[in-house]
């Protein structure tokens, strides 16, 4: 079951400001959680940030905002801006690596870790400070889609505080009611209603999609987002894994949610009661809005987003997902409705399809084929209870999807 309890919130010093953690700094959400941060001084510090290999960005982050941790997953990149560090004299702690991920997550100076590390990555850094009994900003959909009632479990175990920050369960958070204590039948929920763009190749047909492009499949019509999950939108597999994570944070079944496709992205989400009302929560497509929420909720701050002006907008529309457009939507549907470690397959398979593809490696309309082949050889038993099994059946599908990426690509150019 979702828990949103009020978390510790007890400064990162003797100020009173709550200190935050930004893990994967250097990203898209990174940078807009940054700029959230920066608009309130009195509120917010900076204790730690981490970057995969973006040295220099985060070396500017560093010298710009002096938290008490940097962390390199790299380890070289690590000991370049250890060295930097010290030639200027800055008293920032410069760590590597998971350790330094999990260590930074638990960190006492740390009351709030924004979870923005992308894919599989994240899980263990994310997990840590459940673990911590932290407030955990989820903007990574991976650790609940992999390991959703591991994490759930942590979080009821330590008082940890979730917060969701993809756009649409932010959304839902905010039309649900606070207290869900019966569950969402208790609360009258008849429905969650999962807004989706479409992508950009909404109106375009499969049979034109073979020879698409990375720079096409990442020009998101409404969102500034990095490569990977713009490409999860244009196949739509965002959608499922978004399922996957609205089960574990609203404790919802597969079946009390249905994907609906908003092209315009002004409606980020609906729930639907059974007295026949629709709560929605709509805004400009800006990740600021979410994060915001999340970092002072149960307060409101500025986000530095400008108001919604309704009459400015030319038209709403709706329709249902074409899953004969968007099979690795099918695929993931299925996959949330299996349950058990199908998540931690399914995510794996996509993760390797999309790096192949963004390396022109693997044509777009392969990617929903590697993942439903490497399913369907997936154990049905594998265990989903422990984060060593997790970590297993994840390997085991990075190795079975690597084997059909291959095949596929050499039938492609056959």
């Amino acid at each position: 079951m979702g828990r949103f309890g009020v978390s510790r919130v007890t400064g990162a010093d003797d100020s009173g400001l709550n200190g935050v953690a930004v893990l994967g700094a250097t990203g898209s959400i990174g940078l807009s959680t940054l700029d959230v941060i920066a608009r309130h001084p009195a509120r917010f510090r900076v204790v730690a940030l981490s970057a995969h290999r973006q040295l220099d960005a985060l070396w500017e982050q560093v010298v710009a905002l002096e938290p008490v941790y940097a962390v390199m997953a790299d380890p070289d990149a690590a000991l370049e801006l250890e060295r930097r560090v010290r030639e200027r004299g800055l008293a920032t702690r410069v760590l590597a690596g998971p350790d330094g991920l999990e260590a930074i997550a638990r960190a006492p100076e740390v009351d709030t870790v924004m979870a923005a590390i992308v894919g599989a990555a994240g899980l263990v850094s994310t997990l840590a400070a459940v673990r911590a009994g932290k407030r955990v900003l989820l903007a990574n959909k991976e650790p609940l889609v992999m390991a959703g009632g591991l994490v759930m479990r942590a979080a009821a175990e330590s008082g940890a505080t979730l917060l969701p920050i993809d756009s649409e369960h932010n959304a839902v958070f905010q039309c649900l009611p606070p207290e869900r204590a019966a569950g969402l039948d208790g609360a009258g929920v008849e429905r969650i209603l999962l807004t989706a763009s479409g992508g950009p190749f909404l109106r375009r047909g499969p049979e034109t999609l073979t020879g698409v492009t990375p720079d096409e499949a990442c020009a998101h019509p409404n969102w500034a987002m990095g490569r990977k999950i713009s490409v999860d939108s244009a196949t739509m597999m965002n959608k499922g894994l978004e399922v996957i994570e609205a089960c574990w944070l609203f404790d919802a079944p597969a079946e009390k949610i249905e994907v609906v496709v908003h092209p315009q992205s002004i409606v980020h989400s609906l729930v639907r009661y059974v007295d026949g009302s629709v709560l929605a929560e709509m805004g400009h497509a800006d990740m600021r809005t979410p994060i915001a929420h999340a970092l002072a909720w149960p307060q409101r701050v500025d986000a530095g987003v400008p108001a919604l002006e309704l009459t400015a907008l030319a038209g709403l529309e709706f329709e249902p997902p074409d899953t004969g457009r968007f099979p690795a939507l099918r695929v993931a549907l299925a996959a949330a409705r299996a349950g058990g470690i199908a998540g931690a397959v399914m995510n794996a398979a996509n993760e390797v399809a999309v790096e192949r593809f963004l390396q022109q490696r693997l044509a777009f309309p392969a990617i929903a084929g590697v993942i439903e082949a490497t399913l369907g050889e997936a154990a049905a038993d594998g265990d989903a209870d422990s984060l060593a099994g997790i970590l297993a059946a994840d390997r085991a599908a990075r190795e079975r999807a690597t084997i059909h990426a291959d095949r596929m690509a050499e039938m492609c150019t056959q």
